[in-house]
């Protein structure tokens, strides 16, 4: 081969690595449509939403019902809500998020996986100033991402959701509020549960901000989660590198259960 051919092979190979390497930052920078990780104004977003369909509710010893009970009327407030022991019950309802989010590495370039479902039901129970009852459950092949390749490889390789369809959280501690359930409360606190997801129960601590608003209870948070604390594979291909662990991130919307 004369000099002057391999210059010109060189150059052709140099210019397909660096379409292929701006196609690919092209795809991770500006059509790769990952949302934002979930924050406070996801929150205040959640809390203001009108809520019109019946949610599923769940009772303070099991973790999801299978009743569906009455919305509570529009005149109905957090007051008519708590017995005359302070208790009161709440059941989640639309508006409700739950995905993941996980670093990746695309042919070299930084990106994030992220999915998102609103299939997830449950509840919590409040005594006093204390949450003493909590769990959630969410259809795991429901999760969906910008990328159906990735929703494939997730729902079978990855979380085998044939095997293992629904992950959950049940509270497993007390937590103390600092506030009963009114009107304008809010706290940010430290909960203890059970996270079972994959066929495996691991225990897990996660900072969670709660309020309520106009009758309302939101919650928000995220729980660190390390793949192979539940027997998930590693999630990575052939130049696609996903880091070892990610992010369980959740916006919950919770109303009082109607009596």
């Amino acid at each position: 081969m004369t000099r002057r051919r391999l210059l010109i092979a060189l150059a052709v190979v140099v210019g397909g690595v660096a379409v292929l390497y701006g196609a690919v930052w092209f795809y991770a920078a500006v059509i790769n449509d990952a949302p934002d990780a979930l924050d406070a104004d996801d929150l205040d977003a959640a809390l203001a939403a009108t809520t019109t369909t019946a949610a599923v509710a769940v009772d303070s010893t099991t973790p999801a019902s299978t009743t569906a009970p009455t919305e509570p009327s529009p005149t109905s407030t957090v007051t008519d809500s708590v017995d005359a022991e302070g208790r009161s019950e709440w059941m989640i309802t639309e508006g409700s998020e739950l995905g993941y989010r996980v670093a990746e590495v695309l042919f070299g370039v930084n990106t994030e996986g992220v999915g998102r479902t609103n299939d997830v039901t449950g509840g919590i129970t409040i005594e006093g100033s204390t949450m003493t009852a909590a769990s959630f459950e969410v259809d795991v092949a429901s999760i969906t991402s910008d990328d159906g390749r990735r929703d494939g490889q997730f729902r079978g390789r990855i979380m085998e959701t044939d095997r293992f369809p629904n992950a959950n959280f049940v509270l497993t501690s007390p937590v103390e509020l600092g506030t009963t359930a009114v009107d304008g409360a809010e706290a940010t606190v430290e909960v203890a549960g059970d996270l079972t997801m994959h066929g495996v129960t691991r225990p897990v601590t996660v900072e969670v901000t709660a309020r309520i608003a106009d009758g309302r209870l939101g919650v928000l948070g995220a729980i660190p989660v390390v793949f192979t604390d539940f027997d998930i594979v590693d999630p990575s291909l052939p130049a696609i590198t996903v880091e070892p662990d990610g992010l369980i991130e959740f916006v919950l919307v919770l109303i009082p259960a109607a009596s």
